[in-house]
């Protein structure tokens, strides 16, 4: 990154930039900043997470995942009790998808809950 910074001429707004914190910065250590700063905002991922805040959840997608753990849970015991009692493939296989599913939800929903709430 500090390649060539002596030979490239100085911009005047770096050149005449006010010193407003009682720190003085040499004209190299300003345009090095300026170089950092310039390619900070070309990373778009950094400005929209930037712009978004720290918690840019919508408070409507907040319950979905609970509602979706109750809903394939509650599905699972179903197609289980009626698989078990009429032993139909059809039901079985669909228990055999619906199941993992509903454990990975679950494990999401427990490593959610589990964190603290100031790191959610």
């Amino acid at each position: 990154m500090e390649r060539g910074l002596e030979k490239e001429p100085l911009p005047e707004r770096v050149k005449n930039r006010p010193i407003t914190d009682g720190h003085c910065l040499s004209i190299r250590e300003r345009l090095i900043l300026k170089r950092i700063e310039i390619e900070l905002r070309r990373d778009r991922r950094l400005v929209g997470a930037l712009a978004k805040g720290p918690d840019s959840r919508s408070p409507r997608r907040q319950p979905l995942l609970p509602t979706a753990v109750l809903f394939f849970g509650i599905t699972s015991v179903f197609l289980m009790v009626v698989g078990m009692r009429t032993s139909d493939p059809g039901v079985l296989w669909t228990f055999a998808g619906v199941w993992p599913l509903t454990l990975l939800l679950a494990f999401r929903l427990l490593c959610r809950w589990s964190k603290p709430r100031a790191c959610r």
